[in-house]
């Protein structure tokens, strides 16, 4: 009895892409897959928004609060949830400033010629980044979600232009996407993912990896403020004078948006 076997391309083989050899075409495909629809939907310029994922609405707050409070009248016991749920009770004030923010980002941008609107891109999830999203899909203006496969927090939210919603596995491919069109960044309080990510961008245009000066823009003083004393890194050495340039702190959406959009209107009009 002679043997059939069906003959699979190497690129239809799941055994073979899925494999440690395979791993090089995975990363170009993560490289070549967005390039393709974002060429497509000629997006050349984005506006990215980092935070934290676990960051809420100050509705879902108050509908939280509000739910944990009637399984207390019943007698159970909520305390653990409560304490939880109160101290992400200041991220509130942020998720709903982002969510402004980013819409009128976007509906200064929908006056923009085609290859030069500004599109709020944020890593997808929950949290600030569905507040990015949630601002542009309300100004009626396509937006990007950057998504990263990861074992809990991160899945994608609603508000994400179906088209140009990605999933990635590779950190390095995803941070590639988020500086490679971005004309602005707004930093708004997170935890670790965040400071990977401001700390990264600071990096690049601190060393001219990043030819463009990208205007950065730290929401939220008093988070800021206590997160990190750039003064000391100043005082000890760590950092140089003109380095407290690469970035402002800012408070009040109003400031937020001139200095996002002046800084854009830079880069476009030096790139036209």
């Amino acid at each position: 009895m002679k043997y059939e076997k069906v003959i699979v391309k190497a690129y239809e083989d799941p055994s073979f892409m899925h494999s440690k050899e395979g791993r090089a075409i995975r990363m170009l495909a993560e490289y070549y897959h967005p390039q393709a629809s974002l060429k497509k939907n000629r997006i050349y310029n984005t506006i990215v928004f980092f935070g934290s994922a676990r960051s809420i609405s100050s509705e879902d707050y108050m509908n939280k609060f509000e739910n944990l409070l009637e399984l207390q009248a019943s007698g159970q016991n909520v305390d653990e949830q409560m304490r939880l749920l109160k101290k992400l009770k200041f991220t509130s004030k942020y998720y709903d400033a982002t969510v402004e923010l980013a819409k009128r980002i976007s509906e200064w941008s929908k006056s923009l010629t085609t290859d030069n609107k500004v599109y709020v891109c944020t890593g997808g999830g929950p949290g600030m980044m569905e507040a990015a999203n949630r601002g542009a899909f309300e100004a009626e203006f396509q937006n990007i979600g950057f998504n990263i496969e990861l074992p809990f927090e991160q899945h994608p939210n609603p508000y994400i232009t179906p088209e140009l919603n990605f999933e990635f596995h590779y950190f390095f491919m995803r941070k590639f996407w988020f500086v490679y069109h971005a004309k602005a960044i707004v930093v708004m309080p997170g935890g670790f993912g965040t400071m990977d990510e401001l700390m990264e961008m600071l990096t690049l245009e601190q060393t001219n990896v990043i030819s463009k000066k990208v205007p950065i823009v730290l929401y939220g003083k008093e988070f800021w403020n206590n997160l990190i004393n750039f003064d000391y890194l100043l005082e000890v050495g760590m950092i140089s004078k003109k380095d407290l340039d690469l970035f402002i702190i800012l408070d009040d959406i109003d400031e937020a948006f001139d200095y996002v959009v002046n800084g854009i209107s830079k880069l476009i009009r030096v790139e036209e």
